[in-house]
């Protein structure tokens, strides 16, 4: 039995957010490997036996809130009004909520070919913050 490897950035995207938008599965899965490829190329993984774990949690607005409430072990950091994250030292894991606001759902509902560009821009923003933080390199 093979037994996978968690990568260090994983992307998870809640249930409502894949029904509204079909291709957001897709689009998370393809930049999940491009951030990792990124970030291993720009030294973030240096020590095999320490490697860095990142949570990228994508929520609706609603859900983001109720994520926010809810009690999480580890330091907060609020990044802004829709991105805070929980680092975890002693799992060296940071869980990261990602809010897609109600304007950036009207906006990628009407506009869905934009949508892999937003996600992408988003996604890296909030990942060079968390490096800025762990005093890594930007992708």
């Amino acid at each position: 039995m093979l037994l996978s490897e968690k990568l260090p950035i994983s992307i998870h995207v809640s249930t409502e957010l894949k029904t509204q938008f079909s291709r957001l599965g897709s689009v998370s899965n393809k930049l999940e490997a491009q951030f990792n490829f990124q970030t291993l190329t720009a030294g973030w993984y240096g020590d095999e036996e320490n490697i860095f774990l990142i949570n990228l949690i994508i929520e609706s607005a609603d859900g983001f809130l109720l994520k926010k409430i809810h009690n999480h072990q580890g330091t907060i950091t609020e990044f802004s009004d829709d991105v805070f994250s929980f680092y975890n030292e002693a799992e060296n894991e940071t869980n990261c909520f990602i809010a897609i606001t109600d304007s950036e759902q009207k906006l990628l509902s009407s506009q869905e070919k934009v949508l892999p560009v937003f996600i992408n821009k988003k996604l890296q923003k909030i990942l060079n913050l968390i490096a800025a933080q762990h005093h890594l390199l930007a992708i």
